[in-house]
């Protein structure tokens, strides 16, 4: 199915509603029918319960059956786009090829498909010690875990993420069939986009910092053609230095605007749009946007690189983290760094609902200045409902990211669409998907403390404008000769 330029949903399969993927197509075409043109499900391989929320897949061709089947998932795509993760770097350390290699070593078929601290760098430990300290680490664990042989080899296997999660080479002649796999699979079922999670560490160099590498970037665009080949789109999942984002978005289908998030943010604490005016006149337009997701609140993307300067400074950073923390009344803290496991070194865990403070006027202008801006937006289904951080499940797993991952029931959706934030939230995203003049070409300036966001095509018009003073915030709408004016205010009544 072509890709429409409309709102797309954001979902675990399991966390809302029913938690099948039956119930998910019954949500999608009953009680939320007509708000989402697309939806990105996450993870639903086996096991979609894994130690990373289904990003360790054991058998990445197979939709666990707790949830349902690939044809659950082909009958959801025959009336919207439908977006899986294709988890490019890593798989389950309980995966049948790795428990084969345990078992036979060297000598097993599969040896060559992961990655060993000897598939990269040398036996001199001096230069080891040298080129080890150059790789960038997402996490704050060891990125090589040393897993026993039954043949009582220990081997020091990459694991870029966690120690259940190991590396596959894909330049290898298996890592290459095992990724050609899960595009067949994915091709059968009526997914027409793929996210290529964590595909930015995918390729690894001795003497490199194993991290968006040239290679990494003839990697992706080679992925990206041969999925395009087989009527599939790519979505590029890498978070850092801005410039990044943009020579990666000249070399595939598109990528993530991860600087949006921060920049809203940022935009609405400090009452200046100067830096989110700055990068929405650069910024990619073959971009899918988000404010939140799965993961936590991007930092890295709005940050320096070295002598790379930043969208934000690094003090203008530190009080848009502490605001954060602020807001939330210091819940954000608890789920950040150090405080919980499996956590990503530049990232705040926090709804994005609750980083505003729950104030409902704010989280509303956050999201129109997000639909306002180039690309397909997309709505996590936290932040669609304006759920709050999740302390208990917190509480109960140590796992940061799961302050933003509730358990959404039946009756907890019936009660979230009762709420004036949520009512206001569907309201734009019906003027989102129903504009005529989104399909046309933007502009965006910022003077005087005034920030517009513009849509044209032909002589239809849509317009947000923002006093950045007060945040007053305006939708004007001309379409077809007809001309509407809109408060944003009117939205949280």
């Amino acid at each position: 199915m072509p890709l429409r330029n409309g709102v797309q949903l954001i979902t675990y399969a399991d966390r809302l509603g029913k938690g099948n993927m039956t119930g998910l197509n019954t949500l999608l075409s009953t009680t939320l029918k007509g708000l989402f043109t697309g939806v990105h499900i996450l993870p639903f391989y086996y096991p979609f319960d894994g130690e990373d929320a289904g990003f360790d897949p054991i058998d990445h061709t197979t939709v666990d059956s707790r949830l349902g089947s690939w044809a659950d998932v082909k009958q959801i795509g025959e009336s919207m786009n439908i977006m899986a993760d294709l988890i490019v770097n890593h798989m389950s350390a309980q995966s049948e090829p790795f428990l084969d290699v345990i078992k036979n070593g060297r000598e097993s078929q599969y040896w060559p498909l992961f990655l060993t601290k000897q598939s990269v760098f040398s036996e001199d430990d001096a230069a080891n010690i040298a080129n080890i300290g150059k790789v960038f680490r997402p996490r704050p664990t060891p990125f090589f875990s040393e897993y026993e042989l039954d043949n009582k080899e220990v081997v020091p296997f990459w694991t870029t993420f966690t120690a259940n999660q190991i590396d596959i080479d894909v330049e290898s002649d298996l890592g290459k069939a095992y990724l050609e796999s899960i595009l067949e699979a994915f091709t059968q079922s009526n997914v027409d986009l793929i996210r290529l999670d964590a595909a930015g560490y995918a390729i690894k160099r001795a003497g490199t910092n194993c991290f968006m590498l040239e290679e990494t970037f003839e990697f992706i665009e080679a992925l990206s053609k041969r999925a395009h080949a087989m009527g599939i789109q790519s979505l590029v999942e890498i978070h850092s230095h801005f410039e990044t984002q943009i020579a990666i978005a000249s070399r595939c289908d598109s990528v993530y605007d991860f600087a949006l998030p921060p920049l809203v943010l940022h935009t609405l604490f400090s009452k200046d749009a100067s830096a989110l005016a700055h990068w929405l006149s650069i910024s990619p337009r073959n971009c899918f946007t988000v404010l939140d997701t799965h993961d936590g609140i991007g930092i890295v993307d709005v940050g320096a690189s070295g002598d790379k300067p930043g969208l934000l400074t690094n003090s203008q950073i530190d009080n848009l983290v502490e605001t954060i923390h602020v807001n939330s009344n210091g819940e954000s803290r608890k789920a950040t760094g150090e405080a919980a496991s499996n956590v990503d070194l530049y990232q705040i865990n926090c709804t994005y609902y609750d980083a505003l403070g729950k104030d409902d006027y704010k989280y509303l202008l956050a999201r129109a200045i997000q639909f306002f801006s180039p690309g397909v937006p997309q709505v996590y289904y936290a932040g669609m409902l304006g759920a709050t951080n999740d302390m208990e499940l917190l509480a109960k797993t140590n796992v940061g990211r799961d302050i933003n991952r509730p358990y959404l029931s039946e009756s907890d959706i019936d009660e979230a669409l009762a709420k004036p934030v949520v009512k206001g939230l569907i309201e734009l995203i019906h003027i989102r998907n129903d504009t005529n003049a989104f399909n046309g070409d933007f502009s965006v300036t910022e003077d005087a403390g005034t920030l517009l966001l513009v849509w044209t095509l032909g002589e239809d018009r849509a317009e947000l404008r923002i006093e950045m003073s007060t945040l007053d915030a305006t939708i004007t709408l001309l379409e077809g000769g007809l001309k509407s004016a809109l408060s944003l205010a009117k939205f949280t009544a």
